[in-house]
């Protein structure tokens, strides 16, 4: 029965609602407002929300894997394409990562092309080039692996076509692909948080408050720039994930339209596919 797969990436996306809920109403600060404390940082507040995010997000997606994914062709096909949700996430939750890493000013790339623009422009491009760059490394690497995993555990799943020939490859990648945006309402809310704090900020400096106002809103607007930053690389790094199967829908159209076989270098073989964006960051 294939309605199942049909109604597997609504059911997720459905369930991204309700975990993204919840991260968003497990954000709590813990400074008390009428004690002279330090400020938190709101970075780590919202990451301890993804963090509890992910973990519902884990959860739900198994079992929905289990609940409309499940056939008596190959009964454990469930758990691998479990397998390559958990890809997904996981993918998903480095892009994160590596975007504040390269964006936070509490971390060292940040302060280095800071400590840069203390003697010039011409060493602060150069820094600046030179560190996104090298910021787009990780996450080559990182979709590399997450295609070359997901289409291994779709294919080794045990559905195969009336020849024998197995037939999961690109589904767990689009599983995989499914399981990274299985969050994505709440990086989205992370996202929106920049503009705010941004506007916030405005307002303060344009009614003269106090500089201890203006220290608090400087704060939320340098990690507003980090969640902005955030959202952005998860958008692209999701279109990453996606475009090997927007490649494989493409040729196959093109292949019924013209009634011909590709014989040419197939960009959709996975290693092929790995190797064009390696090279494509190399140069």
């Amino acid at each position: 029965d294939p309605s199942g797969f049909i109604l597997f990436p609504l059911v997720v996306h459905s369930f991204d609602l309700v975990v993204s809920s919840v991260g968003i109403l497990s954000i709590r600060g813990t400074r008390d407002s009428g004690l002279i404390s330090p400020i938190e940082d709101p970075m780590a507040i919202m990451q301890k929300g993804y963090s509890i995010t992910i973990l519902l997000a884990v959860l739900t997606f198994g079992g929905s894997t289990r609940w409309l994914l499940y056939t008596e062709q190959a009964p454990t096909a469930w758990f691998n394409f479990a397998l390559c949700g958990l890809v997904g996430i996981i993918t998903a939750y480095a892009f994160v990562w590596i975007s504040k890493y390269y964006t936070d000013y509490k971390h060292e790339p940040v302060r280095l092309l800071a400590l840069s623009s203390s003697t010039g422009h011409g060493t602060n491009i150069i820094a600046g080039v030179s560190l996104g760059m090298e910021a787009t490394a990780l996450p080559v690497l990182v979709i590399s692996i997450a295609i070359i995993s997901a289409f291994w555990l779709g294919r080794t799943c045990g559905l195969v076509d009336e020849l024998g020939n197995p037939t999961g490859g690109l589904f767990g990648t689009a599983v995989a692909t499914m399981g990274m945006l299985s969050t994505a309402a709440y990086v989205l809310t992370m996202d929106m948080f920049g503009p705010i704090a941004d506007n916030a900020g405005g307002i303060v400096e344009m009614s003269q408050q106090p500089e201890s106002v203006r220290e608090i809103t400087d704060i939320l607007d340098a990690v507003g720039n980090t969640t902005k930053a955030t959202t952005k690389g998860f958008a692209i790094g999701s279109a990453a994930l996606a475009s090997f199967l927007l490649f494989s829908a493409y040729m196959d159209e093109v292949a019924a339209f013209a009634q011909l076989p590709f014989k040419e270098v197939c960009i959709i073989i996975t290693s092929i596919h790995v190797m064009l964006r390696l090279g494509a960051y190399d140069t």
